[in-house]
């Protein structure tokens, strides 16, 4: 897989190049052949979107816009080729600003311009990138930083470090690198955040093949970042964390890891960096009975290929965000499948969501490959604040199934699409969710929900369920339904961070018995008493509707690498993070989420732990996190 390809010379025909233009936004496509041709007169005012609504697919564009700008840019294009396709210089800063700013379709204040130019990354330079080396601090002191998980976050962690010149190590537990990309192969699964935004901006490739990516694509990605980045040699494969313990006495991580053979090490760290994630320990369903059953059983997070499901009585109890993945795939095969719902999901119509990428788009990602990251800061600004007063609450709105008249607007547009999708009454009503938009994670939807429950060989349960019997599934109205397969489809432990290992801080304090089940970090990291430890994916760093996690994980590495400056240049061993930052912040998280739909819906969702708080959401805007993450402030930490 490339990374960041030179453009291919055009030589295309002006018939050709107008239609392989005819597939793809307009805003992305300008701004993209702008930068390429250096004619940024292009980008006029009357092209110019005049909204950001996240659910309008139109983007504020009228199609008369659209024919336009279409027109305009395969004319330039045109010229370049007729010019010898010699790429412009890279933009200056100024410049990218306003061609932001014409993207956006309004001026952008000073920060969120610095941050978009990081996402853009359009000119070749990773503006994340450490400025600083070991060797260049001089300070002739030796750090060592242990990384444990090689998933997404931790490739990108490991890769900041190396830029850095820190020492590091990662361990791995499974044989390869991918994390939830890795260990999730049910059949059907995919990303359901698009490509050019699930993706790192400092490694952004032409050669995605569809719109929404698929698990072995996305596997293969991570795959060649770790190989391109030079990660793979510093990873222990088969080896997993079992205990870290804080040295009082000499400010260091003592790890103890069991390789594959079961065989115990000892490891020294000066700061260890939890990668572990959050979707990769499969939760079963709290139904008496999940042993007992006779025939052939598992979760989908272990998916079972060795079991043949073909003409099968096969039951899936869940309908969250992998099993409306692998739900349509079964019905497919099955001989007969029923389905068991405890609460319906919200669908977002995405009617390109299983489709390959149009061939024109396909070009253009080779010939013009800024598109992919103009595309990038698109979707970015589409999904960022527009989207979060949607969810926000008004507590003067009195109404069960949303919580404010925006919020309202919203659930209108989907039960329109639930209107069109399933005009069979009793089905409709099965499937149309009673709690707000935003509550719960939405469910991508092309039209296949529907068109699986329309088979014959498609059932929908929605009655409780009593017990798992040796025969398969006991309604709580007493019937039974005979199942030759069960599928569990209900999630992940989410809320169980840094699980199963062990891990203590200052004094052998346990952080799990600390934590009690109400995990919290300051800004996700960092944690009182457990110096020189920070978590990727940590608490309340889940983004719920406004973009990708990787934004997150590329924000947290650079905190983390930042942090090892500052420990180097300042001389000190450790840095702990004082509990009335800690606690201050996470009161105003807590606080932030109770206005959010997640957290005022009473529908059961992962985003909660056992106790119903908020434990998984970031409640305010993605520049907010970008502005607090920059740099460590050394008065949040005790440094010693």
């Amino acid at each position: 897989m490339r990374f960041d390809p030179e453009p291919q010379p055009i030589t295309e025909t002006d018939v050709e190049i107008a239609a392989a233009l005819a597939e793809v936004d307009t805003p992305p496509l300008l701004a993209a052949v702008a930068c390429l041709t250096g004619d940024f007169s292009i980008l006029r005012d009357d092209l110019r979107p005049t909204a950001a609504e996240s659910f309008d697919p139109t983007a504020g564009i009228s199609p008369e816009q659209a024919t336009a700008a279409r027109r305009l840019a395969a004319e330039t294009l045109g010229r370049y080729r007729d010019a010898g396709n010699v790429p412009a210089p890279p933009p200056d800063a100024e410049t990218i600003r306003r061609t932001f700013e014409f993207l956006a379709g309004a001026p952008v204040e000073d920060d969120y311009a610095t941050l978009m130019t990081e996402e853009l990354a359009i000119d070749g330079v990773d503006r994340r990138a450490p400025e600083w080396t070991v060797d260049g601090l001089a300070t002739g002191r030796s750090f060592r930083v242990g990384i444990i998980g090689a998933g997404m976050s931790g490739i990108v962690a490991a890769h900041r470090l190396g830029q850095a010149g820190v020492e590091y190590q990662v361990f791995e537990k499974n044989a390869d690198v991918g994390g939830t990309w890795l260990e999730n192969r049910y059949p059907g699964c995919r990303v359901d955040v698009p490509n050019h935004f699930y993706s790192y901006s400092f490694a952004q490739t032409s050669e995605w093949p569809q719109h929404f990516s698929t698990q072995p694509v996305l596997l293969d990605y991570f795959r060649a970042c770790a190989d391109e980045f030079g990660i793979r040699p510093q990873i222990r494969f088969e080896t997993e964390v079992v205990d870290a313990v804080w040295s009082d006495e000499h400010s260091v991580w003592n790890v103890t890891v069991r390789d594959g053979t079961g065989a115990i090490e000892a490891h020294e760290f000066d700061a260890l960096v939890s990668s572990v994630g959050q979707l990769n320990r499969p939760k079963m369903p709290d139904i008496p009975g999940v042993d007992r059953f006779a025939g052939d059983a598992f979760h989908s997070a272990r998916w079972d290929e060795s079991v043949d499901l073909t003409g099968k009585r096969v039951a899936i109890i869940g309908t969250g965000a992998s099993a409306a993945q692998f739900i349509p795939v079964v019905g497919e095969v099955a001989g007969h499948l029923t389905v068991f719902q405890r609460t319906p999901p919200w669908l977002l119509e995405s009617p390109n969501y299983h489709d390959d990428l149009p061939v024109g788009v396909r070009w253009l990602l080779d010939h013009v490959p800024g598109l992919a990251h103009w595309d990038r800061v698109w979707i970015f600004w589409r999904s960022h604040e527009v989207l979060v007063p949607m969810a926000a609450v008004d507590e003067s709105w009195d109404s069960p199934n949303s919580v404010s008249l925006m919020n309202d607007l919203v659930r209108g547009v989907f039960t329109e699409y639930y209107k069109a999708q399933f005009p069979d009454p009793d089905l409709f009503a099965k499937l149309l969710p009673d709690y707000p938009p935003f509550a719960k994670r939405f469910v991508r939807d092309n039209g296949i929900w529907a068109r699986t429950f329309a088979r014959d060989n498609v059932e929908l349960v929605v009655d409780g369920i009593a017990e798992i019997t040796e025969r398969g599934v006991a309604m709580v109205d007493g019937t039974e339904h005979e199942f030759d397969v069960i599928i569990y489809g209900t999630g992940f432990q989410a809320s169980s961070f840094l699980t199963p290992m062990t891990v203590r801080g200052v004094g052998g304090r346990d952080l799990h018995a600390m934590w009690d089940g109400e995990a919290r970090a300051y800004l996700g990291m960092t944690i009182p008493d457990f110096p020189n430890l920070f978590l990727m994916y940590g608490p309340n760093t889940n983004i719920v509707i406004n973009g990708s996690i990787i934004y997150f994980s590329e924000l947290e590495a650079r905190y983390i690498v930042e942090s090892v400056r500052m420990l180097l240049e300042r001389g000190a061993v450790s840095m702990d993070v004082r509990p009335e930052v800690h606690d201050e912040y996470n009161r105003r998280v807590d606080a932030a989420n109770t206005q959010m739909a997640w957290g005022a819906a009473g529908v059961n969702t992962w985003y909660k732990n056992a106790s119903g708080r908020i434990t998984q959401n970031w409640p305010f805007s993605l520049l907010e996190f970008w502005q607090r993450t920059r740099h460590p402030d050394p008065d949040d930490y005790v440094l010693r």
